[in-house]
């Protein structure tokens, strides 16, 4: 153990040793909050960098997303051009075979007017073919009459016989043709009849066929005109496109000049930390030694309280082991068994029930040495600490920043103040450093800490933790 401060003796080299030790403690928690502040902004800039490197990247997705979407719009805009040409060339071709068709429709509207004309005719071929029925009948009579006429003037009217049977000949014929004419125009009249009727059908279908032609010329003009829109929407969002992606390239450029900004700042803030743990470091170093070399402390106290029992500590280890509680490779084996279901994540060991056991009696009284102690507890060279005072060893709940604070046994505290205090093998090490009460809350604190040696080898050390 140190020797104890000597507080009566008045030397000049005495009392500058006692102010050197009371200006290392005091630079020492300077150093340690200036370190936590770093460390702080140190962690925020690595965020920010983590942050805008993913802008960066998101910066890089917009342009090459914009690249593409320029070539998609330049093939919209190509397509659309195209396309136009050939809906205006289609809607001519269209009207054109429309007004064909409208003409064809106007004819057969006409159709019907003329088959009335030529019914008219009929009915007038008939008439006259009636009168030539007539007549032939009459000339035949008259025919007949004659050769009666002749028979009865004997010699003298044989030549007036002759004509009077041509004439009768050719009245019959002149019959015979009438009625064939007659046939004829009957026939012809049911033509026109059935002509009429179909013509008929044709006319409505003709109206119709001019209704559509109406609503199409009025459909594809509009068509037309939708696809001359498009085409001047896509000209215009071809432009915003360049102007969007002008944007986005300068947006990517500053955030590179940013990013490189931001990363010489957070490497030059990451060296002042590593500067400041290493002066840290150095503080710690000078308190041990003014306090080593008889100067007065406010931790000789906790450093003589943490050696008697981290003596006590290494005895009960020995003396488990020469009993066979446990076997020495058992105490000394870091095998660590994840426990499930505990978050943040707990451990068992070989030698956590014997921790269980013998540790309690050693660690829980020094609770009760100082008001200002917060806990004492033995870790391992791995930042292992196996059993902890029992108002840190709660049963876990479902809240992990809640366990984070009120169950640390069994969990490894792998950090830096951790493993220096599980390795240390000097006869104390003394320790100023920010303590992590889960919930993104920090409180600073001293800790204390004297090695266990069981039979000579370092299995870990004592740790006695202290408000200021």
């Amino acid at each position: 153990m140190i020797p104890a401060a000597d507080f009566t003796d008045s030397s000049p080299a005495n009392d500058q040793m006692d102010k050197l030790s009371h200006i290392a403690s005091r630079l020492s928690l300077e150093l340690v909050d200036i370190a936590g502040a770093l460390d702080q902004i140190d962690n925020s800039t690595s965020q920010q960098l983590q942050s805008l490197d993913h802008v960066r990247s998101n910066a890089d997705r917009m342009v090459q997303g914009n690249t593409s979407v320029r070539r998609a719009i330049d093939l919209i805009n190509e397509t659309t051009t195209e396309t136009l040409e050939a809906v205006i060339s289609s809607v001519e071709n269209i009207q054109s075979a429309g007004n064909r068709t409208q003409k064809l429709a106007k004819w057969v509207r006409s159709l019907d007017a003329r088959i009335t004309e030529i019914e008219d005719t009929i009915a007038s071929a008939r008439s006259n073919n009636d009168d030539i029925a007539s007549i032939a009948a009459q000339v035949n009579i008259l025919a007949i009459n004659a050769k009666i006429e002749a028979a009865r003037a004997g010699e003298a009217g044989r030549g007036f016989a002759v004509v009077a049977e041509a004439i009768n000949e050719l009245s019959r014929k002149t019959a015979g043709a009438a009625e064939g004419i007659s046939d004829s125009i009957l026939t012809l009249g049911n033509w026109i009849d059935a002509l009429r009727g179909e013509a008929g059908v044709a006319a409505e279908d003709a109206e119709g066929v001019l209704a559509e032609a109406d609503d199409t010329d009025i459909s594809l003009s509009g068509i037309a005109e939708h696809v001359r829109m498009i085409n001047s929407e896509a000209r215009q969002i071809k432009e915003n496109a360049g102007n969007v992606g002008s944007a986005i390239s300068e947006f990517g450029e500053s955030f590179d000049r940013m990013g490189s900004a931001l990363e010489g700042t957070a490497t030059g803030i990451h060296q002042v930390r590593d500067r400041a743990d290493t002066m840290v470091d150095q503080a710690e170093c000078l308190v041990q030694c003014s306090v080593s070399l008889g100067g007065a402390s406010q931790d000789s106290r906790f450093i003589d309280e943490v050696q008697a029992r981290a003596a006590l500590v290494s005895m009960a280890f020995e003396e488990a082991i020469a009993n066979r509680t446990i076997a020495r490779e058992a105490l000394f084996k870091p095998t660590y068994t994840p426990i499930d279901g505990s978050d943040p994540q707990q451990f068992m060991t070989e030698f956590t029930d014997l921790t269980d056991s013998i540790l309690p009696p050693i660690q829980e009284p020094a609770l009760d040495f100082d008001p200002s102690v917060v806990f004492c507890a033995a870790i391992d060279r791995n930042g292992y600490i196996p059993t902890h005072n029992n108002r840190f060893s709660q049963p876990m709940g479902d809240d992990p920043v809640w366990n984070m604070a009120n169950c640390r046994n069994r969990r490894i505290f792998n950090d830096k103040v951790g493993l220096k205090a599980g390795n240390n093998k000097q006869p104390f090490l003394l320790q100023v450093y920010r303590r992590d009460m889960g919930g993104g809350e920090f409180v600073t604190m001293k800790d204390v800490s004297a090695p266990i040696l069981v039979g000579g080898q370092l299995w870990g050390g004592l740790r006695l933790a202290y408000t200021l």
